[in-house]
């Protein structure tokens, strides 16, 4: 089994999972990691891939190296998701089998569930139903990865692990307002709400400095900060006539559909939890037909996005007014996760939804 000696190879360790991973492993004792930078080795390259492996001969791999984006990359970028995917696992699965790798574990996402999934959504939904179209190339690369893993387990017996987590916020997070997701998009949205409600335009500037949102930064000029917050949906409430010195976020939809959450940190101790204790034939079974041998990883629990909206206000002590958008759309009305196979395993997640929030909030307003 894995142990502090164990050489373990971190497949994406600069992103927001595998970073959780690699510093959870750090914390758990483990000594010998490596992650390559994307310049340092290409995934996608077949050739590189493999001598790597050849060289470094890693015992445990995580694969969460991946290309990811929002709804609206997703869409638009629809070849290069599903090939691009494709690509760096079939390369890090296949040179894990042909180099004797012990154990691997896949990363996916719940997105693999057909659009108009039963909720909540279990491991044997999976293409029981269409997928939601505008990231079906990335969700059917993912699908790959797992059957991947299960039909290479099959007829090798290979001890390839596949885990599907929910919704993931936490640090290092992307706070970029055109392409991420609706956590840190309200939670820096609101900040800025709070920097225009306070004058405070040394914080503004400096949030701008780190992060330009298009091509405004902490040095553009007044008016064209306060012009591309107010296209973002941050500025003054109302048409301008309400009392002076309100402001408002807004938010796109009604705030009713429900969404599930999950602490990447949590998530990154799953991962480690299932590399240590679960292996491939517990989750088989002696079933004649073997599929399925997924594992969801989420909290089981959802909230309203209105509601997380109106958390986050109150963690970053933003006095002025949420307005909800019903122009915008929606989006699926519930997307729940049912993590009781991973419960089952003797795994559950620790960090309350509230604790995330103003743990990463902590860090965006102090990070660099």
């Amino acid at each position: 089994a894995m142990d502090q000696h164990s050489k373990i190879y971190v497949a994406g360790h600069l992103g927001l999972v595998g970073s959780a991973i690699w510093r959870n492993l750090q914390e758990k004792g483990y000594t010998r990691l490596i992650g390559k930078s994307l310049e340092e080795l290409d995934l996608s390259n077949e050739e590189d891939t493999l001598r790597f492996f050849e060289e470094e001969q890693p015992e445990y791999v995580f694969l969460a190296a991946a290309m990811v984006g929002g709804i609206v990359a997703n869409n638009t970028y629809r070849a290069d998701f599903i090939f691009n995917n494709l690509q760096i696992q079939n390369n890090v699965i296949q040179a894990s089998h042909r180099f004797g790798v012990k154990k691997l574990l896949f990363l996916g996402s719940t997105c693999i569930y057909p659009r108009d999934c039963p909720q909540p959504m279990k491991e044997e939904y999976l293409l029981t139903a269409p997928l939601e179209y505008t990231n079906e190339p990335y969700a059917i690369a993912k699908i790959a990865g797992i059957k991947l893993c299960e039909s290479f387990n099959l007829q090798y017996g290979t001890n390839f692990l596949s885990v599907m987590p929910t919704n993931l916020y936490g640090l290092h997070d992307n706070f970029n307002l055109e392409t991420s997701h609706v956590l840190p998009a309200l939670l820096r949205k609101i900040h800025l709400g709070k920097c225009l409600e306070e004058n405070d335009w040394a914080t503004l500037r400096e949030d701008l400095n780190r992060r330009p949102i298009e091509h405004v930064s902490g040095q553009s000029s007044d008016e064209d900060i306060l012009h591309t917050l107010q296209r973002h949906g941050v500025g003054p409430l109302g048409s301008g006539d309400g009392q002076a010195g309100a402001y408002q976020v807004e938010i796109w939809g009604s705030g009713r559909p429900l969404r599930e959450f999950l602490w990447v940190d949590d998530m990154a101790d799953a991962c480690v939890f299932v590399m240590e204790n679960v292996n491939f034939k517990d989750l088989a079974g002696d079933k004649k037909e073997v599929r399925n041998t997924h594992i969801n990883i989420g909290t089981g629990k959802e909230i309203a996005i209105k509601d997380l909206a109106e958390m986050i206000k109150s963690i970053v002590g933003f006095r002025g007014e949420l307005v909800f958008n019903t122009q915008k759309p929606d989006g699926t009305p519930r997307k729940l996760t049912d993590p009781a196979k991973i419960h089952g395993l003797g795994w559950r997640n620790r960090v309350t939804l509230e604790e995330g929030v103003g743990r990463l909030y902590a860090w965006y307003v102090s990070s660099e």
